[in-house]
């Protein structure tokens, strides 16, 4: 059967179809179509505190395309959920009773730590060495994710009000990015030998302009030499040059930032970049629960 899962970030809003088979007890799950639409919520909520009467209406218009979509792919279960933009939104009550009535979806607003849970579902998926320890960092738009794994079990997860968005919208509160580095030394730091595991649009990109393959890892110098290769030309540059969208051109940047900031906190030297994220957490979410029903 087909599953759905949308994902209304701060600086996209997305959704992912898969095909989840059973057999003997194992689930399969392949793509079938991921569309993305830069509906940047953020930039209104970060600067203003709520979503404008615009944001809205292309928010509307975004969800009843994709209820088109999953029609014509005849999805059978779908979930939608928003995450750090909605949840900070002042008018998140009107906005959502707006999508309700006008595109006939209901969405769920996840909590810090439901948004992290279901990016660490990924983990399983990925066969990675069980005996390693690794650091889930998730960079979105208005926030970031970091779960603490040792050898397959996981420790602890925090969200952080830090994201690519959040950062273009003004300056951080030094305070939080003192609560990284403490929730780092405190977790992180003590278990030593860690590989990161870099989830989001952004790191994605930087593996691909690194010319990384599959099971290939991306180290934090590449990622600094790619920061500075970046950032020493324009916007309207770096879109043409390095074929990127305009979405994705200026938010680059600070999530190089964040990424460099993190992995040096916790004295991480390499990353793992498997592409995955929260919505491939949801889907997975649900084909659980129609396995164990």
């Amino acid at each position: 059967m087909k599953l759905a899962a949308i994902d209304i970030g701060s600086n996209a809003i997305r959704l992912l179809i898969e095909e989840v088979r059973q057999f003997n007890g194992e689930i399969r799950i392949d793509k079938v179509s991921l569309t993305r639409v830069p509906v940047r919520l953020g930039e209104d909520v970060f600067t203003k505190g709520f979503i404008s009467e615009e944001k809205i209406r292309q928010l509307v218009k975004t969800m009843r395309a994709f209820w088109y979509i999953m029609d014509v792919h005849q999805v059978e279960m779908f979930r939608v959920c928003a995450t750090s933009a909605m949840r900070e939104a002042k008018n998140r009550k009107k906005v959502i009773e707006t999508v309700e009535r006008e595109a006939n979806f209901n969405i769920e607003i996840l909590s810090g730590d439901e948004e992290a849970n279901l990016i660490f579902r990924n983990y399983f998926s990925q066969n990675l060495n069980s005996k390693e320890n690794y650091l889930f960092v998730d960079v979105g738009g208005g926030s970031t994710e970091l779960t603490l794994i040792k050898k397959g079990v996981r420790v602890k997860s925090q969200s952080f009000n830090i994201g690519t968005v959040r950062l273009l919208a003004g300056p951080i509160d030094k305070k939080i990015w003192k609560s990284i580095d403490s929730w780092l030394a405190n977790h992180a730091v003590k278990t030593g030998n860690l590989v990161a595991i870099g989830t989001g649009g952004n790191v994605n990109t930087l593996f691909k302009l690194q010319g990384k393959k599959p099971l290939e890892t991306i180290t934090s110098l590449e990622i600094k030499n790619l920061y500075k290769m970046l950032s020493e030309v324009d916007l309207d540059e770096r879109i043409f040059t390095y074929k990127l969208r305009p979405d994705r051109a200026d938010v680059i940047l600070p999530a190089c930032e964040i990424y460099l900031r993190i992995m040096a906190s916790a004295g991480i030297k390499k990353m793992i970049v498997p592409k995955i994220g929260l919505s491939d957490g949801m889907i997975l979410n649900m084909a659980e629960q129609l396995k164990v029903e």
